[in-house]
């Protein structure tokens, strides 16, 4: 597997750990909008955000793009 393909893989099981406790009681919007600093999501959301960043990166680099 390639690095963009890990981001992607990373990515979706992210989304998928994201449905499952969204299904089982749900998030509480302070929860997920304002995370207190040690809390899971607030952890979620910062990797998720690296993740992200780095694939667009990828793909703007594979495009000759710039952001």
């Amino acid at each position: 597997m390639n690095q963009k393909q890990k981001l992607i893989h990373e990515l979706v099981e992210m989304q998928k750990q994201f449905i499952r406790r969204e299904k089982a009681g749900g998030i509480d919007s302070q929860e997920y909008y304002a995370p207190e600093e040690d809390s899971e999501w607030s952890a979620y959301q910062t990797r998720h955000d690296q993740l992200a960043n780095r694939l667009i990166d990828m793909a703007h680099a594979e495009k000759g793009s710039k952001r």
